[in-house]
């Protein structure tokens, strides 16, 4: 069986590709990187927002045409697939395999079964496996719970992944000792809400740390970088912030999303924290973490957001001053409760603001890029940039950054890289040596000069 994978969505989603990609390499199938040399697609989906719905319906609709002319078995997984709008697009498009995000594991009993099957329980066994580690790859993920216990009204994550289960400690660092041995430098935590880790359905769980601990204990296991996403506020807690602050592995970067910023849209979302709240938490960051990257979420035209509330948001993304942010306009989706009892506002209106909120972002995220010109970042690189002649990677803060290509660095790496250019969304620097002067820049293959040299015909 030759067997591709398409993933849509979160860094959790691309976790759980690469688990039930390696359940496929165990039983003998080849993945390919190509959909056309594929017999086996299986798309990974997201269900956050209805565009990457588009995407899957668009995507599955050109497999069905693809079926009729070869064989060809299609699989869907992911958030997607646990909900009945899913289910609904499986039955249409005629897909072969259905898991949801808690019957990944089996992949093998639906390949062997050769019909229909549809996997949709949430298995405890999935909590337990640890999958291999990812070959030649310097970042790794690390999921140490599943699911959540907060259901904020727009949000379809505790429907689709279930009540939160965290992972037993040992079994986290087991598998972070495998990523270590195979060559991982970078690890990102993953959970729905791992300031909560160890607290499932609201009780402490015996012998399991708090996520405060669980950071100081990664981060002394030898991994050099350490990150962690997404934080819920109403679970952050100062030790947390403490954590990083005093854990060198744990990088200075923390996303906590807001949402918004005014208490009467976050009531009504049922976050479950105001705004004075969530400030107290970004003083506490500050105050642990002085030189902190801060990013976060924010959903803009949630239903009844006037524009009294949209200030409200903007006026909280200057006080907090965030580096960057994830912004999206409010997105309806069947079985939140949002959906069933709040009036969307009109898509104009919400598009309006959103590029008002973009600006500012974009206002911000220049003038933060701009205070790193000059300074020394260490910077994972983790192969060529779009120009052969460049590398991209990304600095501990998470800041995107493009180098040119250098005699003495070794491709793929963590290098120090001296900043000389900032825009709002990218950096740009030379590696430096030991000495910390730049190393000298490897030549880039310039064909009108080699032509006119000779070593190329003129055409």
């Amino acid at each position: 069986m030759k067997a591709h994978l398409i993933t849509y969505g979160c860094q959790m989603n691309e976790y759980d590709t690469h688990l039930v990609q390696s359940q496929l390499v165990s039983l003998g199938a080849d993945i390919v990187e190509s959909p056309d040399e594929a017999d086996f697609i299986l798309v990974n989906t997201c269900a956050v927002r209805g565009k990457p719905v588009d995407k899957v319906r668009s995507l599955l609709g050109d497999l069905r045409k693809q079926k009729a002319q070869r064989s060809l078995v299609v699989g869907m997984m992911g958030c997607l697939a646990q909900l009945e709008e899913g289910q609904q697009i499986a039955r249409k498009f005629e897909v072969d395999v259905l898991l949801g995000p808690g019957s990944l594991l089996d992949i093998g009993q639906a390949l062997e079964s050769n019909e229909r099957f549809w996997g949709l329980q949430f298995k405890d066994e999935l909590h337990d496996h640890i999958p291999p580690p990812p070959s030649g790859k310097l970042q790794a993920h690390l999921t140490i719970m599943r699911g959540c216990d907060h259901h904020c009204t727009y949000c379809i994550v505790p429907t689709t992944r279930g009540p939160q289960v965290s992972r037993h400690p040992d079994d986290i660092l087991r598998e972070l000792d495998m990523q270590l041995a195979a060559g991982v430098r970078e690890v990102t935590l993953l959970g729905q809400n791992v300031n909560a880790y160890g607290v499932d359905q609201g009780a402490r769980l015996k012998g399991y740390p708090s996520f405060a601990d669980l950071l100081r204990m990664v981060g002394a296991s030898g991994i050099e970088r350490v990150k962690f996403t997404t934080s819920h506020p109403m679970n952050f807690t100062e030790d947390v912030a403490a954590a990083i602050g005093e854990t060198p592995a744990i990088c200075e970067f923390v996303h906590l999303p807001v949402q918004s910023g005014s208490d009467r849209v976050l009531r009504r979302m049922a976050r479950e924290y105001n705004r004075e709240k969530y400030l107290t938490h970004i003083a506490q960051i500050k105050k642990h973490i002085p030189d902190v990257v801060l990013a976060t979420d924010i959903i803009v035209g949630f239903p009844g957001e006037t524009e009294e509330d949209f200030q409200d948001t903007l006026s909280l993304y200057d006080e907090v001053g965030y580096d960057s942010a994830y912004m999206f306009i409010y997105s309806p989706r069947p079985g939140t409760p949002s959906y069933k009892h709040f009036q969307d506002l009109p898509r104009e209106l919400k598009t309006e603001r959103l590029q008002r909120l973009i600006a500012r972002q974009k206002d911000w995220s220049a003038r933060k890029n701009a205070q790193k010109v000059g300074t020394v970042q260490q910077v994972l690189l983790r192969g060529d940039a779009h120009d052969s002649g460049f590398l991209e990677g990304h600095t501990r803060g998470n800041h995107p950054t493009v180098v040119p290509k250098a005699i003495g660095a070794d491709g793929a790496g963590i290098y120090s890289v001296r900043i000389d250019h900032a825009t709002p969304h990218m950096m740009y620097g030379h590696i430096l040596g030991p000495d910390g002067q730049p190393l000298p820049e490897q030549p880039r293959f310039n064909p009108e000069a080699a032509a006119v040299s000779g070593a190329l015909p003129m055409l």
